[in-house]
């Protein structure tokens, strides 16, 4: 059987797959749901400093739909412990779980970083996560520059504890293959990529915010290709393990992101939305996926995809490819005539054909509702 085993951030997990922070990590008996269903480590619901953010308004989750896919609105804000009860809550939790438990907290001052850190190392938390980067927080919605706020804390808190410190980044930045850098040469021991964004929905009837009225984080299925593209970039040049995070659904979208060079990866909407048992599910397809491809480890086939990212200059030009209609399998729907720009779709006898106009751009192939289209070379349609 494959070895799901993976280090991230000097700590050893029996699986790839680490629960993120939110309110499904914020009991004990939460935490063990995960551990029981398969997870490699959880963080835990994250510590505040800033008290208002401990006390969250009801309802504050909206799941938005979109075309083919929907968004994770929400507004859930932090634990509801005072420091001092959110180090029992460590110290039980680490009496209970024999996997990785990572403390997630966020502070404004140097002194409850110093005091905070202090705690939850004492308490026998395996690592720390820097939660400066939450979509709704004190430092994304006050304006500061987060990016260095992260730096400089990734410093402060390496300096105040032994055990390992993970700033969780923002997507929220016009260079984050910079801001990994950074914050490696910081020292951080490990890197979350990413955080959620900040978002706003709004009731066009009531015209105003939707929900609590302000600003929220949203996430989804949709993220995810924003964190392969960081992550592909980054992994090869960072020390640090890095943990992907953001749209990560199923065993799919964790392939993908080792693949991209993440040492694990964190889910939390796919775990909200179907519950614990997705983590079992998403541990058997891995095993699956590795079975099926020969792989014994996950070390055999994490960041395989990155030496396979083409440049600008090596991506192939020549338009060889032109659309090909199945006349058999067309309904006459016109979506194919509809969609394209180059008039290169025309009707022929109650159906469609493609003429010398195609550009070979594959939309019409991609909307067909019946797949009677498909791409071939030139001169074989």
């Amino acid at each position: 059987m494959p070895d799901l085993s993976v280090t991230y951030s000097k700590l050893r997990l029996r699986s790839p797959v680490i629960v993120a922070s939110a309110g499904i990590t914020g009991t004990v008996e939460r935490l063990q749901r995960c551990e029981e269903n398969g997870a490699g480590a959880v963080v835990t619901k994250s510590l505040f400093q800033k008290e208002v953010c401990r006390i969250a308004p009801t309802p504050r989750f909206k799941i938005v739909k979109h075309e083919n896919t929907f968004t994770l609105y929400s507004y859930e804000q932090a634990s509801e412990l005072n420091p001092q009860e959110y180090a029992e809550f460590i110290f039980k939790a680490k009496q209970k779980l024999s996997i990785p438990v990572i403390a997630s907290i966020n502070c404004y001052t140097d002194d409850a970083w110093l005091e905070y850190s202090k705690l939850m190392e004492q308490a026998g938390a395996d690592a720390i996560e820097l939660n400066l980067s939450c979509p709704h927080g004190v430092h994304i919605m006050s304006g500061m520059d987060v990016i260095e706020e992260m730096v400089r804390t990734t410093k402060l808190v390496k300096n105040n504890v032994k055990i390992p410190v993970i700033p969780k980044m923002t997507p929220q930045s016009t260079n984050p293959g910079s801001d990994a850098l950074r914050l490696d040469q910081a020292g951080a021991d490990g890197l979350v990529m990413f955080n959620r964004f900040t978002g706003l929905d709004i009731d066009i009837e009531k015209e105003a915010p939707i929900l609590h009225g302000g600003y929220a984080g949203h996430g989804g299925p949709w993220a995810i290709m924003y964190g392969l593209r960081w992550i592909s970039a980054v992994s090869p040049k960072v020390k640090c393990s890095i943990s992907a995070s953001g749209g990560a659904m199923n065993g799919e979208d964790v392939v993908k992101y080792i693949l991209a060079g993440a040492s694990a990866v964190q889910v939390c909407t796919t775990v909200i939305i179907n519950g614990y048992g997705v983590i079992n599910k998403i541990n058997k397809y891995l095993e699956e996926y590795m079975e099926r491809k020969g792989y014994n480890t996950i070390d055999d086939f994490k960041g395989k995809v990155c030496s396979k990212i083409l440049d600008m200059e090596s991506v192939d030009r020549t338009h060889w490819a032109v659309a090909r209609i199945d006349k058999d399998k067309c309904t006459g729907c016109g979506k194919c005539f509809t969609v394209c720009i180059y008039d290169a779709i025309k009707k022929d006898d109650g159906k469609f054909k493609v003429n010398q106009n195609c550009d070979g751009c594959g939309l019409c192939a991609e909307l067909c509702p019946v797949k009677a289209i498909s791409m071939v070379r030139r001169g074989e349609e």
